[in-house]
């Protein structure tokens, strides 16, 4: 399975990542706060992840890592 991991504590909550992801499965927090006081993008479904990593592509903070499934694919 893919994985997407957001270093939250670094996150200003700009949108982006939200925007840029074609499968909507990157929300903002709507139930906490990280150390800057804003609400940190979160991964709300990690199984739908395609491993596109448009969202780490458009971070301008760079807080996003996405990592593939190698195994994804083969048969």
């Amino acid at each position: 399975m893919n994985r997407v991991t957001f270093d939250e504590d670094r996150c200003k909550g700009c949108g982006l990542c939200i925007e840029a992801c074609p499968k909507k499965i990157i929300k903002s927090a709507k139930d906490r706060l990280n150390a800057k006081g804003f609400r940190p993008a979160e991964c709300v479904e990690p199984e739908k992840c395609i491993g596109c990593a448009f969202c780490a592509t458009i971070c301008p903070d760079l807080v996003i890592e996405v990592e593939k499934d190698v195994e994804q694919g083969k048969e």
